[in-house]
């Protein structure tokens, strides 16, 4: 039997959770431009918001959390960013943006860090 030291199941583990926190943020892109030139007020585009704001809800929770490894100063930019995307969708789905390229460019970004 193949023995694991307990470095390499915290490695493991860590890239794991990388890995669908990556697919996360693919579906998320994968939504978003789905929706891009939807309607305001569209399923599709209500629907890619509400994802992509549950993400960056769930991120921002976990980022504040005090279990959380990162360094303050990393967690406080991924925060602030979770917090524009969130603000950012919020007036693309109530018809005040249009700026959905924008938000996509960012989460890109962010999920192509996650590599």
């Amino acid at each position: 039997m193949y023995r694991f030291s307990y470095a390499q199941a915290v490695e493991d583990s860590s890239n794991e959770c990388r890995r669908r926190e990556y697919d996360l943020f693919d579906r998320a892109i994968a939504m978003l431009k789905a929706a891009e030139k939807a309607e305001v007020g569209s399923p599709d585009l209500i629907n890619a918001v509400a994802f992509v704001q549950r993400v960056w809800t769930f991120l921002i929770q976990d980022l504040g959390s005090p279990g959380n490894g990162l360094p303050d100063n990393l967690k406080g930019e991924i925060i602030s960013i979770g917090i524009w995307v969130i603000k950012e969708t919020t007036l693309i789905v109530r018809g005040e943006s249009s700026n959905v390229a924008g938000v996509i460019e960012v989460n890109s970004m962010i999920r192509d860090g996650l590599k």
